[in-house]
């Protein structure tokens, strides 16, 4: 009788040993997981969230903090559309966010693994983005790191610069409208505004 209670006990404690250890293990392979997700993953988790949902507090570069909606994400940029009806959409660099507020179950959501994703909007550089606005002709504000804006009308975007033609916001790029023009690199760029009436802060 005591053999099968001393053999009992000496199971329980195994049993404990091996979901401590398994604990472990679980722990030790997440902190691993988490370790290996990038910003853009997690931002891709808040894309197409419950209707109703609070937007999040993005801190740009330039001290500007934006309340939006993350409504895309290239391979270096997001898109976000401010909460603000009267604001237009946003395109930031990813090196441009210094931080995201969110509520605590949307931020615990955004570290869990992502079901597999598209892999075209993951080659869909700055760059890219910028040269379908030239396409576009739109209109745009670029908020630069130090604080300024320039406002105008981008005419062409190479790797890592764009040209911009300076204009007064609100109004088409006509060549009598123009009053300078700017080589802009993309490192410059805190973030940029479509349709260049809009304020920045």
């Amino acid at each position: 009788m005591r053999w099968d209670r001393f053999f009992d006990d000496l199971e329980d404690q195994l049993a404990s040993e091996w979901e401590a250890e398994r604990a472990a293990l679980d722990s030790e392979a997440e902190r691993l997981r988490l370790s290996r997700v990038p910003l853009r993953d997690r931002l891709a988790a808040l894309i197409d969230r419950e209707r109703g949902a609070a937007p999040v507090s993005v801190e740009l570069r330039d001290g500007t903090i934006l309340v939006a909606e993350v409504t895309g994400l290239g391979a270096d940029w997001a898109a976000l559309e401010p909460a603000s009806s009267r604001s237009g959409a946003v395109i930031a660099p990813l090196a441009g966010i210094m931080s995201i507020g969110m509520p605590h179950p949307d931020l615990l959501r955004t570290a869990r693994p992502l079901p597999s994703r598209s892999t075209l909007s993951e080659r869909m550089t700055l760059g890219f983005a910028l040269r379908d606005l030239v396409r576009r002709r739109v209109a745009v504000s670029l908020h630069l790191v130090h604080g300024r804006t320039l406002t105008g009308t981008i005419d062409r975007a190479g790797v890592d610069h764009l040209d911009l033609a300076l204009h007064e916001p609100g109004t088409p790029r006509r060549a009598d409208d123009v009053s300078g023009h700017r080589i802009v690199p993309f490192e410059a760029i805190a973030w940029v505004r479509l349709g260049a009436g809009a304020s920045s802060r």
